[in-house]
């Protein structure tokens, strides 16, 4: 048996440590842990860098004990062949060591039912208390040894998230990513949580945050908007559920002479885009941003691209009458988009003569799609052309729709809306030398 022990986020050990590391024969932990926990010499001890070597260096301690055992060489009560000592493995580690923490390497490599686990209270948990505030309804991201930009698109689009954090994962990178981009955001940078003499918990802001050196006491950062930190009574736990529904009828949005993307084309070009979590989608001519509004419905962080005064204060506009987080960013593309982080997927609605530019700057750019909106025919074989181009598989089809419409006499007839096509283009996956496709 492996026995896990979270130590909290406090220095002590607690109480049930001591019992486990009684039967221990090694011990499995970082610097200050072994150092707290006070083992005489006898005992084998593994200081925590790198996982793979410590799992491997368990697995090869449990099977010498089994075969030790196996062969008589250790007392049947588990001590070892001196009597002095178990041979039992305990891992001592940070917080609640089931959550973002060690237990599912271990139960990977041995199993769950190999594992005794005593969990403590994570710095998730800690945080928030010390603000006082619920964190039911909190995102949590895990940005050690991870690519930072999933934390910062989830920064971007919930009101609650809490990062943790690692080496080039800090806080200082973290504001640094969201300066300028997150205007109502604090950053809550909780450090040596647990210890009385070192604990640190500050708020500040973005760019703030990216201007000092934290070090490496760093427990987690929260990253807030103040005004919405309570929120609602909550039944399940995590973000905030996904729309009920989507391709959202045009009357549930602000919009100038029926200029928007009508519900049967949204519908499609959500299910091309696949916004999510922890992506950004730019919505590029956004108009009224009834696309950005939908994406960023799905949880996606997302920037909508309006060259009119009018416009951009429309997408505020209707952002806010859904909820969301939009950053709306005022200016003509494709000029303007050097300004923005690449962008997961992108939905081009218009472009006018510089369809063929823009299409071009966002397909060079995007992770995963380009979905491209056109109501004139001549404007087709250009963007197709510039999808192709940047190397992206490109597909599309002309949406036709009649609707049903009233007539007097309590009867319907069909009323055709205006055609448009959809063209998208999606990057294929990478290849492996030597792996077949």
């Amino acid at each position: 048996m492996i026995t896990v022990v979270g130590t909290g986020t406090g220095a002590p050990l607690p109480p049930d440590a001591a019992a486990a590391l009684a039967g221990a024969g090694l011990v499995v932990g970082g610097r200050r842990h072994l150092a707290a926990a006070g083992l005489p010499d006898a005992v084998e001890r593994i200081v925590l860098g790198p996982l793979a070597p410590a799992l491997d260096a368990i697995e090869q301690y449990v099977e010498k004990r089994s075969v030790e055992r196996a062969a008589g060489s250790a007392r049947p009560d588990g001590a070892g062949p001196d009597g002095a000592r178990g041979d039992g493995v305990v891992v001592l580690a940070s917080g609640d060591p089931g959550f973002f923490g060690i237990v599912r390497a271990l139960a990977g490599r041995f199993g769950p039912d190999r594992l005794d686990v005593h969990p403590g209270v994570s710095s998730v948990a800690t945080a928030f208390a010390r603000l006082g505030v619920p964190w039911d309804d909190a995102v949590v991201v895990s940005a050690h040894g991870r690519d930072l930009r999933t934390a910062v698109n989830m920064c971007r689009a919930h009101p609650k998230v809490a990062v943790l954090t690692g080496p080039g994962s800090g806080p200082a990178e973290l504001g640094a990513a969201l300066a300028h981009r997150c205007g109502t955001r604090v950053l809550v940078v909780a450090s040596a949580l647990g210890d009385p003499g070192r604990e640190r918990v500050e708020r500040v802001t973005p760019a703030e945050a990216a201007a000092r050196d934290w070090g490496t006491a760093v427990s987690v950062v929260l990253c807030l908007d103040e005004a919405r930190a309570l929120g609602p009574v909550r039944t399940v736990a995590g973000p905030r559920p996904g729309p009920d529904r989507w391709a959202l009828d045009e009357s549930e949005f602000a919009h100038r002479d029926s200029m928007i993307s009508k519900f049967e084309v949204r519908a499609l070009a959500l299910a091309r885009l696949g916004p999510r979590p922890g992506e950004l989608v730019w919505d590029v001519g956004a108009g009224s941003g009834s696309v950005a509004v939908e994406c960023a419905r799905f949880g996606a962080a997302v920037a909508a691209v309006e060259k009119t005064v009018d416009g951009v204060e429309r997408i505020r506009a209707n952002a806010q009458a859904h909820g969301v987080d939009v950053r709306v960013v005022h200016g003509a593309a494709p000029t303007v988009l050097s300004d923005l982080d690449d962008p997961d997927a992108v939905f081009i609605g218009g472009g006018g003569r510089e369809l063929p530019a823009i299409v071009t700057a966002c397909a060079r750019r995007a992770r995963r799609a380009v979905v491209v909106a056109m109501a004139a025919l001549d404007r087709v074989p250009a963007a197709r052309d510039a999808l192709v181009a940047a190397g992206l598989d490109c597909d599309g089809v002309l949406l036709q729709s009649s609707r049903l419409a009233p007539l007097p006499g309590g009867v319907d007839r069909l009323a055709a809306t205006n055609p448009v096509f959809l063209l998208w283009g999606v990057r294929p996956p990478a290849r492996i030398e030597g792996v077949p496709q």
